[in-house]
């Protein structure tokens, strides 16, 4: 993965997390949220401040006020009318779309054609050269850092976005002080009740070359170049979530794991407060402190030297390691 996220796209400075606006929405408005139309240039309805809004189709982040049976009128002329699966926009209707999920189809398709043709492609291929000075590795296995630190190594098996396994085992490993920042960061977290639950951490070098030549070239931004390799390679960025530790349950985040989605999920912000628990996630069954308890356990991650960008945590020194 290169610095563009593929997850959450969600961004919190070391200073804490603030709890957004409560958003008391319908179920009609909160199944609104998302994009629609054309996927070069989308209409992004989404929540802000308490209330719908919208953008594209030139509007820009105008909000919509409600007249009735699903009508709004948009700030600045024209009106939006929500439909199943569907919006019209001053009478055009545009269906609605994830595109995230279209694409990730697109690349099981292609994948799928001929994996082990990908995967011979991949191991023949050569990594770039560097130069310089660099630290000696010292990668940590993750789950000897703390015991509660859980795995659920997606590219050990076929829930991910390749729709293959890509690794022979599931293991993470991460260079010593990033592991050392997320022991810190899951003592706690634990004292709100959560464990981390790790998806990816070292990726080998040949699994970031098969990423790219799997994905479209339109959504390339989303997985790293190999020729410049990523943290991942180096072993200094690490993708993970929250479980509960009393029950074992995942915590729901505002987007799937690999979401290769322009919208960022954090601006569709209704999905963010559902997962965060201030707009009754719990009646949808989602924890309601889930993405607040990230937040604020990742404070302390960062405070250790690891910079949080939404499901993914990378060490702001990566470089150092080859």
């Amino acid at each position: 993965m290169n610095g563009l996220v593929r997850r959450s796209f969600l961004a919190f400075g070391a200073a804490g997390f603030a709890a957004p606006t409560a958003f008391a929405q319908t179920r009609a408005e909160w199944a609104a949220i998302g994009q629609y139309g054309d996927k070069a240039a989308p209409v992004t309805v989404f929540e802000k401040d308490g209330a719908l809004h919208i953008d594209g189709a030139g509007h820009a982040s105008a909000r919509l006020t409600a007249t009735g049976r699903g009508r709004y009128a948009i700030a600045g002329g024209g009106e939006l009318v929500l439909e199943p699966g569907a919006v019209q926009l001053n009478g055009t209707r545009l269906a609605f779309h994830d595109f995230g999920a279209e694409t990730e189809a697109a690349i099981h398709a292609g994948v799928r054609a001929d994996p082990e043709a990908l995967r011979r492609q991949a191991l023949a291929a050569t990594p770039p050269v560097e130069t310089g000075d660099f630290l000696p590795a010292d990668l940590v296995d993750l789950t000897t850092v703390d015991p509660r630190i859980k795995l659920d190594i997606r590219y050990a098996g076929s829930n991910n976005f390749m729709g293959i396994p890509l690794y022979e085992r599931a293991g993470a490993y991460l260079q010593r002080p990033a592991a050392e920042a997320l022991k810190q960061a899951q003592a706690a977290l634990a004292a709100q009740g959560y464990g981390l639950l790790i998806h990816d951490a070292y990726r080998p070098w040949f699994v970031t070359w098969m990423f790219w030549e799997a994905t479209p070239p339109d959504a390339r931004m989303f997985v790293a170049n190999p020729a410049k390799g990523s943290r991942h390679n180096r072993g200094c960025a690490v993708d993970l979530t929250l479980y509960d530790l009393k029950t074992g349950r995942v915590v729901e985040m505002p987007s799937r794991y690999d979401e290769f989605s322009r919208s960022r999920p954090r601006r569709l912000r209704g999905r963010y407060d559902e997962a965060a628990g201030v707009t009754g996630g719990a009646a949808r069954g989602h924890d309601r402190p889930g993405l607040r308890g990230l937040c604020r356990g990742m404070v302390a991650l960062r405070l250790q030297g690891l910079a949080t960008v939404r499901h993914r945590h990378e060490d702001v020194h990566g470089a150092g390691w080859r």
